[in-house]
């Protein structure tokens, strides 16, 4: 039976009770604010789907045609009916939470999901406790997870991958880090307890794709003002420490024709600033956090690596960058490792907790 707080710093862990004998179908879910993501099993064989966090919301409710297209589908044919219903990371209001469901249920319904299963949702650790209650009824009145639906750290979740084939983070000492859209969050598990959580939106991956925008529009001298997501595009599609290379668009101007321009620094430029906001957060709030609070949390956490995760940590040399300028401001060495896919890692983590949940039942 695997046993963790997921309410409180408290070192006693909270027990987990699954109902049913054991058929129940294991699932794990990532409602992130920009991707959503699921893993469950179909014909015996695991699957990860993922869609955008978006729907379409009709513009007139009274009239027939009140179909809800959600994903990729909405953005691509509906881009000025569709709205992300997750921009803040969590549903802020009952408006939010609304879309937030009608989301989820046409992503459960697409494929299939059975009713009768065991749900392992990833919940960020944020203060914001109307938020992660909105999270919780999303989930709770879903058409899946009868046989349970439980929320558990999303650090702890996407670092399950990153530290074994099964669910071995839960006996281990380690300092997790997620690079969010929304929220940096740090936190230490010792055994499976949650020490010294600590987020902040100072340094996000939403911050970047603006900071991406202004940077173009200053590189280009004001001929270029991108939109958000097309920054985001760039970062996944470009961003690299490792082997960065400039490279070219096009944009149409609204009184004909088009401009050429080459992106040299208005990229990688906004990702040097975000990770030292990250190491910043890290020296000077989470880990004197954690020092004061778990000292001996602190002193062998510090000698293990730290995990990555989160879709920040999808760029190429990011995460080792990252190691590398911690440990120079820490004055120690400092190595990191990720899972194979950051992005996906926290459902993947929850998924193997419900599988455990469902096995030990």
């Amino acid at each position: 039976m695997i046993e963790h707080p997921v309410d409180s710093d408290s070192d006693t862990p909270a027990d987990v009770a699954i109902a049913g004998e054991g058929t129940a179908t294991p699932i794990g879910v990532k409602l992130g604010s920009n991707r959503t993501t699921i893993v469950f099993r179909e014909d015996g064989a695991r699957e990860t789907v993922q869609a955008l966090s978006c729907l379409t919301v009709p513009d007139n409710p009274a009239a027939s045609d009140t179909r809800v297209h959600y994903g990729e589908t909405a953005a691509r044919r509906f881009p000025e009916r569709t709205v992300y219903v997750l921009q803040s990371g969590l549903p802020a209001d009952a408006t939010s939470g609304r879309q937030t469901e009608q989301f989820f249920d046409a992503l459960c319904t697409e494929y299939d999901l059975p009713a009768d299963s065991a749900v392992v949702y990833a919940i960020p650790s944020v203060p914001d406790e109307c938020g992660l209650a909105n999270l919780s009824t999303v989930v709770d009145r879903s058409a899946v997870g009868e046989a349970l639906t439980r929320g558990f750290p999303e650090s702890l979740c996407g670092s399950i991958p990153a530290l074994g084939d099964g669910v071995e983070a839960i006996d281990q000492i380690f300092v997790a880090l997620n690079l969010g859209a929304t929220t940096f969050e740090a936190c230490a598990y010792r055994h499976g307890d949650r020490q010294a959580p600590f987020s902040t939106d100072d340094a996000t991956g939403r911050s970047v794709d603006w900071a991406i925008v202004d940077a173009v529009e200053d590189e280009t001298d004001g001929a270029v003002t991108l939109d958000r997501e097309t920054a985001r595009e760039y970062k996944e599609t470009h961003a690299d420490f490792d082997s960065y290379e400039p490279f070219s668009d096009t944009v149409e101007h609204p009184d004909g024709g088009t401009h050429e321009f080459t992106v040299e620094h208005g990229v990688m430029g906004p990702l040097d600033a975000y990770l030292d906001d990250v190491v910043d957060a890290l020296d000077t709030g989470f880990f004197s956090r954690l020092a004061n609070r778990h000292l001996k949390t602190y002193q062998l956490a510090l000698t293990r690596p730290l995990v990555v995760t989160g879709g920040m940590a999808c760029v190429p040399g990011l995460a080792d960058e990252l190691a590398a300028r911690l440990g120079e401001r820490l004055g120690r060495d400092v190595t990191v490792v990720t899972p194979d896919r950051p992005d996906t890692a926290a459902a993947e983590g929850a998924y193997r907790i419900a599988e455990r949940l469902v096995a030990d039942d």
